[in-house]
């Protein structure tokens, strides 16, 4: 999203990757895919290093409880390489002792998520994306496109919003990262093989409508913000999943949640949110149970974060791990 630089070099972008790696659980890859597939396919599959070794992870676990309900909160990566061990020691131990998964959204037909994203992200103006833009910010993303293998026009006709979560996401791609590697398509097996329920906190409707309730300059900003990033997401990308992995989410913290130019932006994308689901949370607990919630680690990080929502409400949430 959009934030102003500080003593991180990247501070200012990295939380506009983090959209797609770590605070939302859509992506938009599949519906670019159907726009343009011969461009879109060859740059996803473009042969480029890989950018995480395999190393154990023990990202973090928090819990919340009462005399008969216990809430387990996990951070997830949505995208992640292939070789990532996570489910194992507490983590392993609360999905296994839950009788309900909660995530962010269910997304059940990957073609339906295609159609809602190209209902709200298809411009209605008459104009192209580029000639929305003043000629400095157009030239920068043209040198982009031409980067990732895309043809000049792909973009024109969606709205700043959806160019920006593409753009951030195919590199993602290339780089090794894979949604079908990511923890929430690991934990939704897990948790069909263990016979949990399951529920959601929003839809996934309702996330790819936040994106396009921002205003129209929010929405270029966050484009330019993705932009400007994209030279060293490898580097980011690597520096965001390796804090996950290690269960640091002050240095998360530290790398999604710096300062934001617009206040519009992080109000919307996170912090309104955060506090709609510390209230589930908190109205879950007088419901008996045991429950694993799995959200993008981002939301458990930081100014905002989904703890400091329930703290507001009297609510203390404890680290396990």
């Amino acid at each position: 999203m959009i934030v102003i630089r500080n003593t991180l070099t990247g501070a200012r972008t990295r939380f506009a990757v983090a959209c797609a790696l770590a605070l939302f659980s859509v992506s938009p890859l599949p519906a670019q895919e159907a726009a343009t597939p011969p461009a879109m396919e060859a740059a996803a599959t473009a042969t480029l290093p890989t950018a995480e070794a395999a190393v154990p992870a023990t990202p973090a676990l928090w819990r919340i409880a009462d005399e008969d309900t216990t809430i387990y909160l996990f951070g997830t990566i949505h995208i992640l390489p292939e070789a990532t061990d996570w489910y194992k020691g507490p983590v392993a131990k609360a999905l296994d002792s839950s009788q309900l998964l909660v995530t962010e959204a269910i997304i059940d037909s990957p073609a339906e998520l295609q159609k809602i994203f190209l209902a709200k992200a298809v411009r209605t103006d008459g104009s192209s994306l580029r000639e929305s833009l003043p000629p400095e910010e157009r030239a920068t993303l043209e040198k982009a496109m031409a980067q990732l293998g895309m043809p000049a026009g792909t973009l024109d006709p969606f709205k700043p919003w959806y160019a920006a979560l593409l753009l951030s996401t195919l590199p993602m791609q290339q780089n090794g990262y894979k949604a079908e590697n990511g923890v929430e398509a690991q934990i939704e097996a897990l948790a069909k093989k263990l016979g949990l329920a399951r529920e959601a906190l929003e839809t996934a409707e309702y996330q790819i409508g936040l994106f396009d309730s921002l205003p129209a300059d929010a929405q270029k900003q966050y484009l330019n913000d993705v932009l400007d990033q994209l030279p060293t997401m490898r580097d980011d990308l690597g520096k965001l999943v390796a804090a996950w992995k290690a269960g640091r989410p002050e240095e998360l913290a530290e790398l999604l949640n710096a300062d934001e130019t617009d206040e519009r932006v992080r109000q919307t994308l996170l912090a309104d949110r955060n506090a709609a689901w510390a209230k589930w949370l908190n109205a879950r607990l007088d419901e008996p149970g045991t429950v694993f919630v799995a959200v993008g680690a981002g939301h458990l990080a930081g100014k905002d974060s989904v703890q400091d929502q329930l703290a507001a409400q009297g609510v203390t949430t404890t680290r396990v791990q």
